[in-house]
């Protein structure tokens, strides 16, 4: 079966997002960039991000690696050119617009793939997963990073109980930690090596997903 994805309409959803996302999320966003950045730049020198947006994260990843970042958003990424001339990145070596479901680099070509904050966006994240795996270099990690709920206990319980305010700002907690760790359990070189909390208090999680 083919599945159509209606990427005009999440194009024309960033255009509007483009010229207050930072306003609203930069400090928020915070440690979670800042963790994210570093738990890539650790797999090696060539790293990807996946939905780079802005460019909000771009100034946390160390000046020796080479960073590539895409997005769907053109207008998204029009803010993360003036981010990377303003701020003097030169470690950012291309922006591109891309779908994540259709990377256009070669087999095993980063150390580490970064994906803040948009895997639970994309309307087929098994697929863009896929596209991900194929581009890592073997010993090295996707590192994702969003708002993850959980199956059970406290924590699944207080998600339940706030599913309906947290729906009026555009979060929800339908996207399980469960669902990356079934992926990777589908391909016997893919392994979950770490759920971590960010802040706030644990509301956002970060995942490494390993290549063996």
């Amino acid at each position: 079966m083919t599945v159509q994805y209606d990427l005009e309409g999440q194009q024309r959803v960033y255009e509007k997002w483009a010229p207050i996302y930072d306003a609203v999320y930069n400090r928020f966003l915070t440690d979670a960039h800042s963790k994210t950045s570093t738990a890539a730049a650790a797999c090696g020198r060539d790293i990807l991000e996946v939905g780079v947006g802005t460019g909000l994260m771009l100034r946390y990843y160390p000046s020796d690696r080479n960073v590539i970042g895409v997005d769907l958003s053109v207008h998204m990424l029009e803010k993360a050119v003036e981010k990377v001339r303003d701020l003097g990145l030169g470690h950012v070596k291309l922006l591109a617009s891309m779908d994540a479901c259709r990377l256009g680099f070669r087999d095993e070509s980063f150390d580490a793939v970064a994906v803040p904050f948009v895997i639970t966006l994309v309307p087929n994240p098994e697929s863009a997963l896929d596209e991900m795996r194929r581009v890592l270099r073997p010993g090295g990690e996707i590192v994702v990073t969003s708002k993850l709920g959980v199956d059970k206990g406290l924590q699944a319980w207080a998600e339940e109980r706030l599913a309906p305010l947290m729906g009026r700002i555009g979060w929800s907690s339908h996207f399980k930690v469960s669902r990356l760790e079934q992926w990777a359990a589908r391909h016997p070189d893919m392994q979950v090596v770490e759920v971590a909390p960010v802040f706030p208090a644990g509301f956002f999680k970060l995942v490494r997903i390993r290549k063996r």
